[in-house]
């Protein structure tokens, strides 16, 4: 039997802010408003775009962001990083030309994507590797997961030792 235990807990999540706010507000959004309706075909609005999915995992002091793209070809997409900001982009394409198609359910959707995610402090792009097996490309971060908030002392304007 697999072991049941929880991982443990901790008061400070130390990926706070990792995630892209934006992009998982939108999805959000568009499940909810959404849900069981048919939302492919035409234009789609920015709620509606696709994010890849992604689960983001610390393993000892590595970090670790696997993201589902399936049907999105390797050299479609890119990884880059920028002032500690992580960003995976990309596209995924049909296969057939829709003008010669008649669906009768569309669910999949495709387009360009972009997802950015704020790396922790110390991390630079050489510890950033990445490798893609059956559509899930999996990024790891060396020594991500080791980054620990730093403490800042506050002074006390009213201290005469404080002097501007």
């Amino acid at each position: 039997m697999a072991d049941q235990s929880k991982p443990p807990s901790s008061k400070h999540n130390r990926f706070r802010g990792f995630l892209d706010v934006m992009s998982e507000m939108n999805r959000a959004q568009e499940e909810w408003f959404n849900r069981g309706k048919y939302t492919g075909g035409g234009e789609r609005s920015l709620a509606a775009a696709y994010v890849p999915l992604a689960d983001i995992f610390a393993i000892g002091n590595d970090l670790f962001v696997r993201c589902e793209l399936a049907g999105v070809r390797r050299e479609d997409v890119a990884l880059t990083v920028t002032s500690n900001v992580l960003t995976i982009s990309g596209e995924r394409s049909s296969e057939l030309n829709d003008d010669n198609v008649l669906y009768y359910t569309r669910e999949r959707v495709y387009g360009e994507f972009r997802r950015s995610m704020i790396l922790p402090d110390g991390v630079t792009e050489s510890n950033v590797s990445a490798s893609v097996r059956n559509g899930l490309l999996e990024i790891r971060v060396e020594g991500g997961a080791a980054a620990a908030p730093r403490n800042i002392q506050i002074v006390d304007n009213d201290d005469e030792q404080y002097k501007p």
